[in-house]
């Protein structure tokens, strides 16, 4: 799971460091900077996925979870004259280990905590890594562009914990990294203990497919929908692959627990349950039209007493809604998920049950989860869920939650952290958090008073 990122220069953020925890919120204005938290996370991403080895960051394009044009559209006030640099922990779930063949005793090496640093210039179109680091608590292992010298250079920052030993031969220099993440392969030829170099690269790709992303926008609901038994890995950006996933899922015979080891249920009750909990409908199904046509719809009932309808013909919270319940029950445990603004077009009280949600799959999926949000419903059920710490879905502290506000002044981002106690109180509320709240109550009340007086004037003269 992710544990820290570090990033200069990226967009509107001159510096920028966040601390994850199992969940991680980001409020603030628009255009503040969160989406660019989001995007930037994304970026990476799209670079390991990306098919063009020689591309040392995927911008994207209209295929792609981000776009994001050119180094010079995404660096700092778009000065590329700057260097973009960043620095990515996240936690293993199993620790990484190896040994040192030149030793003769042939010492061990764990790690359950890893990271990678990484400095990028830019020459005209050209993009250069000037410096890959993959980095633990015992030593950082660095790729180095050599000043004024062709080729690059490979060092161990603590020589006596772990020295590189160089194979026999002519001392080539090294070639630049493969994209930003992935050493060369000569690295491990040139050098009689590096082949563990693979291990990191590998552990860092294992990480960005760990991530997974919903976008702020849903697909519109559809009337049937066709599915030939494939598995999805997510349910789409836009949640148009969710009903698929829901029938893979449910092909499979996936079960979920929707509370703190409670009785698991059929993917399909465990959505039921959940809508139901939500206050948006009271029976959910997925059918397929005719037997072995590949063609299912979705069917809800509104209350006990309803007719069973078609999804289309609901309020739109249900697809809302529908893309994130699925992918929170669907994806592999562990997973950090990014997801933008959860509750547009849902009620304050769907926005409040978001909050649960979100603490039912952290606990019980031992999900991540990261979500830019506008609503102060969903932040004051979670606050609330901290101070009663015990919850029907299990126990939340305020260590499990870390909360932040993105504001933009003079085109430059800045992140403040929210102090939480223990009784789901933030000790240090921004100004304005969710606009000017109380300004506008008070005006309310003298425009009230003003026109009371007016009309008693009038009644008086």
């Amino acid at each position: 799971m992710l544990k820290k990122l570090s990033v200069k220069n990226f967009k509107s953020w001159s510096e920028l460091s966040v601390d994850f925890r199992p969940i991680t919120v980001l409020f603030g204005a628009n255009s503040s900077g969160k989406s660019s938290i989001i995007q930037f996370l994304l970026l990476l991403k799209q670079t390991k996925d990306s098919t063009n080895s020689q591309a040392v960051l995927e911008f994207g394009d209209a295929s792609t979870p981000v776009e994001l044009g050119s180094y010079k559209d995404s660096i700092f006030r778009h000065e590329d004259a700057r260097d973009l640099s960043w620095h990515l922990e996240w936690t293993l779930d199993k620790p990484l280990s190896f040994t040192d063949p030149t030793q003769k005793k042939r010492k061990g090496y764990n790690f359950r905590e890893i990271g990678i640093e990484v400095e990028l210039s830019a020459r005209g179109r050209k993009i250069l890594t000037n410096e890959l680091t993959y980095t633990t608590n015992m030593a950082n292992f660095s790729l180095n562009r050599r000043e004024g010298k062709p080729g690059y250079q490979l060092t161990s920052s603590n020589e006596e914990a772990f020295k590189f030993v160089r194979s026999m031969g002519r001392p080539w220099d090294l070639p630049e990294p493969t994209r930003c993440f992935s050493l060369p392969d000569q690295a491990q030829t040139y050098f009689q203990n590096a082949q563990f170099l693979g291990l990191f690269e590998n552990a860092y790709v294992n990480q960005m497919d760990s991530i997974l992303h919903l976008g702020p926008l849903r697909e519109d609901p559809k009337r049937q929908y066709p599915w030939s038994g494939s598995t999805p890995a997510d349910v789409g950006r836009r949640g148009e692959r969710t009903v698929e996933a829901i029938l893979s899922a449910t092909e499979s015979g996936l079960r979920r627990n929707v509370k703190y080891k409670s009785p698991t249920k059929s993917f399909q009750e465990m959505i039921a349950w959940w809508l139901q909990k939500l206050g948006l409908i009271h029976s959910f199904r997925v059918d397929e039209v005719g037997k072995e046509s590949g063609l299912f719809r979705v069917y809800v009932k509104k209350g006990p007493q309803s007719v069973e309808t078609l999804i289309t013909d609901v309020g739109f919270g249900v697809s809302q809604i529908l893309p994130m319940l699925t992918l929170l029950y669907y994806v592999p445990e562990g997973s950090t998920i990014l997801i933008e603004q959860p509750e547009i077009h849902l009620h304050p009280h769907v926005q409040a049950g978001i909050a649960d949600l979100v603490i039912a799959a952290t606990i019980n999926r031992n999900l991540q989860l990261v979500i830019e949000s506008h609503s102060e419903h969903f932040l004051n059920r979670l606050l609330r869920r901290i101070a009663e710490r015990e919850t029907e879905f299990g126990n939340i502290t305020q260590d499990d939650v870390a909360l932040f506000f993105c504001e933009n002044e003079a085109g430059q981002s800045n992140l403040s952290p929210l102090q939480v106690n223990l009784f789901g109180g933030v000790e240090n509320w921004p100004k304005d958090f969710f606009g000017d709240q109380m300004g506008d109550i008070i005006a309310r009340e003298k425009a009230a008073s003003t026109w009371r007086m007016r009309n008693r004037n009038a009644q008086s003269s």
